[in-house]
Order: C-alpha cells, then sequence, then structure tokens
C-alpha cells in the first residue's frame, strides 16, 4: 500500500510513533519555525526560560506583521524586544513593514517537503508548495526551536480531488469555501487534507497557499497540496529553484475520505456572519448594502491577488457609500505593483493602500462603522473580531470584493464584464535587506537582550492535583473561538506579554465579568459545547485562564491546536461521555472530580456536581507524556524537570 504526500512527510521526520496508527501520539523532527509578534513575544520568552543559547533549527524567522501599530510604547518595546533576542539566539528577523508572516515565508524560506511549525494558526499556508506546515501554540514552538520534538496524534488523511478549471470570476477563495461549506468548521478535525487531481495543475502556488491557508478553518491538523512543476516556476522566480524537489503521494496511496469537486462547476462564494461555514452563492445576496470593503491579509495578499484587483478598478471609482482598504501581503508585492503602474491605478480608484501587515484582520485598525458591513477577502468573521461588535462581516474573494466596492452592494463579479488579461512575471523582486540575520555564535555572546516594562515574566503554573473541587465559572455555547477566549484587536493586542494586564479581557465578548468572578473564586471550572477552541493558534486563550485559576474545561469536543494549549498550559480538557449531559449543569454549580490519576490512566472520570449531587461520566486520552506535563503544570515545567533529569 502506497503512501499519501503528508505520510511521506511525516515518515522522513518521524522521532517516535507509528503512521499507521491513527489517533496514537508521534513527535516530529521540525526543519523550520516562525512567529509573529502577536504570539512570538511570549514564544521568545519561554525560550529563554529554557536556557538555550541558540536555535537548533534550520531556520527560524521572527516576523513583525500584527502589532504595528503603534499608539503607545507597547507595540515597539515588544519589537525592540524580538528583534534583540532573535539576533542573540540564531533566528532572523524580518522588520515591521517587510509583509505578513505566511506571505513572506512563502516567498523566501519556504521549502517543499520540510515541516515547518508557526505560533500562528495559519502556517498551513505553507503547503501551498508542498511543506508540512502546522500552527501551533508558542511553547511547541519554542520547544521547537530547542530541538525537541512537535508531538500531533497520528492524524487520518483526507484527499479533495480537483477536475476541470476555474471559470472567469471564480477563485481558490471560491474553492475554499466549497469545502468550508461541505465540510464545516469542524469537519477537518483530526485530518491531513491534500489536494491532488488533475484540476491542480490549473492553480498557481498563490491560489494554493489560499486554500492551504483557508483549511485552518476547517479545524484540520493542515493542508498541503504536491509539489510539481507549478511549484518549481513558481520558486524560479523567487530565486530559490534550488531548493524545489517534486513530491506527490504513491498512485496506490489509501486515503480514509475522499472528496470531488468539479471546479467548473463553481460560482462566486460567500461567508456570511459570523462563521466561515455559513456559505452562500454571492449572487443570493445580490443588493444587500455594503458600507467597507477590505482586501488582503494572509489568505489574499499575494501578487497574483493584487494585480487582479488593480486591473478591475483601473479606470474606475469605487462607490462613495464604501471605503476600501488595500494590504499588500509583503514589501515585495508593494514594490511590484509601484513599478508596473497597479499601484496608481489602485490608488486612483479611491482605495487607502495599508502597510504589509496583518491590519484590519487581527482587528488592528479599519474597524467598520456601527452596525456596518464590512465584506474582506480574509479567512474570519467570527463576531467583534473586526473591532465593531455589531458589524456585520463577509469572506470573499477579491473580485467579489472589488465589484462590491464599485457597486456599494453585493455584486456578483460575473457582472463586471470580462476579466483583464493578468500578465504574471517569470521573475519576483529580490530584496531581502529587511531581513535581518542573527549574530554569529561568538558576538552573540555579549549581546544583550531589551526588555521593556510591558513585558511581564511568564505567568507560574500549578500542578494538577489528584482531586480537583472549583466552582464552574463560566458556561458557554458551541464553536467558541479562541477569539471569544482571548479577543485580539488594537486595544488588547499590545500586552500579549503582559498576561496580568491582558486578563482582564478573557472572555469579554461572552461575559465582561468573567475576570473579575474568576479571581474571587481563586480556582474554577469553565463547561463548553461543540468545537471549544476553535479559530487562531494564540496561547493566551490558554495561558490567560491558567492564570486566572481555571483547572479544567469540560466540553463535547475540542479544536486541535487549543487543546493542545490548554495541556501545554497545565489545565485538564475532559469531554463528556454523554453530550446532553452539559445541559445539566449551571453556572455557579461547585463541581468536583476525585482520583484524578487514576482517571488519566483509564480515559475515564466522574464529575460530581455537588450542588445537584448528580454524577456525570467524564472521558479523556491523554498520552503519558501529556500526562506528565499536567502533573509538572505546564509543559514548561515538563521541559525543565526533563532537563534536571539529564
Amino acid at each position: 500500500m502506497g503512501l499519501t504526500l503528508a505520510q511521506k512527510i511525516i515518515q522522513a521526520h518521524l522521532i517516535s510513533g507509528d503512521i499507521s496508527a491513527v489517533g496514537s501520539e508521534i513527535a516530529l523532527r521540525i526543519d523550520q519555525t516562525l512567529t509573529q509578534d502577536a504570539t512570538g513575544t511570549m514564544a521568545y520568552l519561554e525560550f529563554e526560560t529554557m536556557g538555550i543559547d541558540r536555535v537548533r533549527t534550520e531556520r527560524s524567522v521572527a516576523y513583525i506583521d500584527h502589532n504595528t501599530l503603534q499608539s503607545g510604547f507597547e507595540n515597539a518595546d515588544d519589537h525592540r524586544y524580538i528583534q534583540s533576542v532573535a539576533k542573540k539566539h540564531g533566528i532572523y528577523f524580518s522588520r515591521p513593514g517587510n509583509g505578513i508572516c505566511h506571505q513572506v515565508h512563502l516567498e523566501r524560506f519556504g521549502i517543499p517537503g520540510k515541516t515547518l511549525i508557526g505560533s500562528d494558526s495559519h502556517t498551513p499556508t505553507g503547503g501551498g508548495i508542498g511543506m508540512l506546515a502546522f500552527g501551533a501554540g508558542g511553547l511547541d514552538v519554542a520547544v521547537a526551536m530547542g530541538g525537541g520534538a512537535y508531538y500531533i496524534n497520528m492524524p487520518k488523511m483526507y484527499k479533495v480531488n480537483l477536475t476541470g478549471k476555474l471559470r472567469e470570476f471564480v477563485t481558490a477563495k471560491d474553492v475554499s469555501l466549497e469545502i468550508l461549506r461541505i465540510l464545516s468548521v469542524k469537519g477537518g478535525v483530526g485530518a491531513i487534507i491534500e489536494w491532488g487531481g488533475e484540476g491542480v495543475a490549473t492553480l498557481s502556488v498563490p491560489e494554493r497557499a489560499t486554500i492551504t491557508n483557508m483549511g485552518t478553518e476547517l479545524g484540520a491538523t493542515t493542508s498541503i497540496f504536491p509539489s510539481d512543476e507549478v511549484t518549481r516556476a513558481f520558486l524560479k522566480a523567487e530565486g530559490r529553484e534550488a531548493d524545489w524537489v517534486a513530491l506527490a503521494s504513491d498512485p496506490d496511496a489509501v486515503y480514509d475520505r475522499v472528496i470531488d469537486i468539479d471546479l467548473s462547476t463553481l460560482k462566486p462564494l460567500i461567508a456570511c456572519p459570523h462563521m466561515p461555514d455559513n456559505v452562500v452563492t454571492v449572487e443570493s445576496l445580490k443588493g444587500t448594502k455594503v458600507d467597507q470593503v477590505c482586501i488582503g491579509s494572509c489568505t489574499n495578499s499575494s501578487l497574483l491577488d493584487m494585480l487582479k484587483v488593480a486591473a478591475l478598478l483601473k479606470g474606475r471609482t469605487i462607490s462613495p457609500e464604501v471605503s476600501l482598504s488595500i494590504s499588500p501581503g509583503s514589501k515585495q508585492v508593494l514594490s511590484m505593483l509601484a513599478e508596473c503602474g497597479a499601484l496608481t491605478d489602485i490608488l486612483a480608484s479611491g482605495a487607502r493602500v495599508l502597510e504589509c501587515a496583518c491590519g484590519p484582520c487581527i482587528g488592528m485598525g479599519f474597524s467598520p462603522n456601527s452596525a456596518g458591513v464590512s465584506l474582506r477577502t480574509f479567512n474570519r468573521n467570527f463576531e467583534g473580531r473586526s473591532g465593531t461588535a455589531d458589524a456585520k462581516v463577509y469572506l470573499v474573494s477579491p473580485e467579489t470584493a472589488v465589484a462590491a466596492a464599485l457597486t456599494g452592494e453585493i455584486t456578483d463579479p460575473c457582472l463586471l464584464g470580462h476579466m483583464p488579461e493578468i500578465v504574471f512575471p517569470e521573475a519576483f523582486r529580490i530584496d531581502d535587506s529587511a531581513i535581518l540575520a542573527p549574530a554569529d555564535p561568538e558576538e552573540a555572546k555579549s549581546l544583550e537582550v531589551l526588555r521593556g516594562p510591558n513585558i511581564k515574566k511568564f505567568p507560574d503554573s500549578v500542578p494538577q492535583e489528584d482531586a480537583i473541587r472549583a466552582e464552574l465559572i463560566l458556561k458557554v455555547g458551541d464553536n467558541i473561538t479562541t477569539d471569544h477566549i482571548m479577543p485580539a484587536g488594537a486595544k488588547i493586542l499590545p500586552y500579549r506579554s503582559n498576561i496580568p494586564h491582558l486578563s482582564q479581557f478573557c472572555f469579554g465578548v461572552c461575559d465582561k465579568t468573567f475576570p473579575e468572578r474568576a479571581k474571587a473564586a481563586g480556582q474554577g471550572i469553565i463547561v463548553g459545547g461543540i468545537n471549544y477552541g476553535q479559530g487562531s493558534s494564540r496561547e493566551h486563550a490558554a495561558l490567560v485562564p491558567m492564570y486566572l485559576g481555571v483547572r479544567v474545561v469540560i466540553t463535547k469536543s475540542f479544536a486541535r491546536i487549543h487543546v493542545a494549549n490548554l495541556i501545554n498550559a497545565g489545565i485538564m480538557p475532559l469531554t463528556f461521555r454523554d453530550p446532553a449531559d452539559y445541559d445539566e449543569l449551571n453556572q455557579g454549580d461547585m463541581l468536583s472530580i476525585s482520583n484524578v490519576y487514576e482517571g488519566m490512566e483509564h480515559g475515564e472520570m466522574t464529575l460530581t456536581d455537588e450542588t445537584t449531587g448528580k454524577t456525570y461520566p467524564l472521558v479523556c486520552q491523554f498520552t503519558d507524556r501529556q500526562k506528565a506535563i499536567l502533573k509538572a503544570g505546564s509543559l514548561l515545567q515538563y521541559t525543565k524537570q526533563i532537563g534536571e533529569e539529564n
């Protein structure tokens, strides 16, 4: 029996485990890591705590792309800290303005067949060139930088078989929305999605990267495309043809599920508020008034996307009722737009050009007006993520975004006429002056790491005890995202390196009283529904609850990255054996679990609701390593213990 492409890369990087045992824990050697500034400061504080002088990966890169709005000293101090720690410890540093981490990494560092983990959930963008790329929490990235293994449960293998070719004004974004319509935001949990079939050859690397980027919204472990002649041409244009290698699955590879999509039958699609899988056709919403349009993000900010946008805007003016922002994905993209005149066409339309950063996607500026309708080429439209609590955010392709900007309402882009021919360059403009190399090991010894007053120490964790008694301090519903748990936005992101201050915003979207109630309780238990913790990989959604005394989270089901982050923070994730028991528990009840250690071994525990006297069976599936992490109190404490023992 042959192997899938993902299985081949896993096999080549396997430290321990069995690729044939789906669901069992495997350990992988990691070739590359990336961080961004919203999660990177904490990741590097964790790395420093480990006491390792220099990273042990082939390539680690620190990007500044999230917290670029410097309205106070906090973000600037974090950037200075990251730059100094990168120079000292062997990490490349991508300066503010150089671009979004996933776009730049694809352009300058990604290599087919290599493994990559990043402290950002959209790291699977690297699958567009055949990397096995995972989003992870900062602790996992810190351990990988120190030479440690990355642990995941061996995923199932899904294949999406593409046939046909996309029609005019139908895009890779529409392919992403179609697979979300088919699978939902939880349909990819526990699986790697491989894209194949004859239709793959019709998609460029930027289009493939859009699709692998949005595979994150499926809950998938990662997504990957084969590395073929299209990949080779892209790397050649980047001056990196030597990094190319052909990669494909075996003809007799076996998949757990195969999904067929005929590209030629797709229509322009749109995801409605407030979930990426709330997908309908664009034409079904025609005439809906639009207040704002945002084009960019790590999903749709490539040169190809921007050239299409410029071509459609050329000679036209956006509606006076619409505010349009354009965020090129990298300095390379912006420079090439300027050189070919496309940037002038964009500016002449009335669009506002923002810097090469995440910007509005992470709630860092350009928030919609009150109750505004905003069409965005981003990957997420969670409630409140835009920075405006009552905004209605829709996810669309760049072409559909332009149509709305020109007409002032949701419009099928096919009505714009014919798509102008896009001449894609055979060579890209290479300028790595904004990527700073680290110091050599000898020089690094004398370098100082610079810390501002907003950078606080990593919070202490508490070892998991054999018995737990705590109040149910918060009960939430299905599809709770990490944006619900630990919101983003310009007012909150500057405090990502200051857990005590950050804690006052925890679960603010759900219950503004939560932080104070959690502190008053001392320790607590959270209960949630299906797919708890979906969305961003931000470990702050685990670290802050840990700081506030959360000891256990009990749900109907979890998202992959978040359950790993909970364990890394020393919080025990448990699930209901019978999901209906969720309805029996009430916020404020006093709950208890005894014989925790024995329960970890057998995969079963009993929850007692002391308020009602009822008991409920809970289940868990912890590896020996995860049990040890929980008993130690966190991955950081566990890593320290292992180091002391060795």
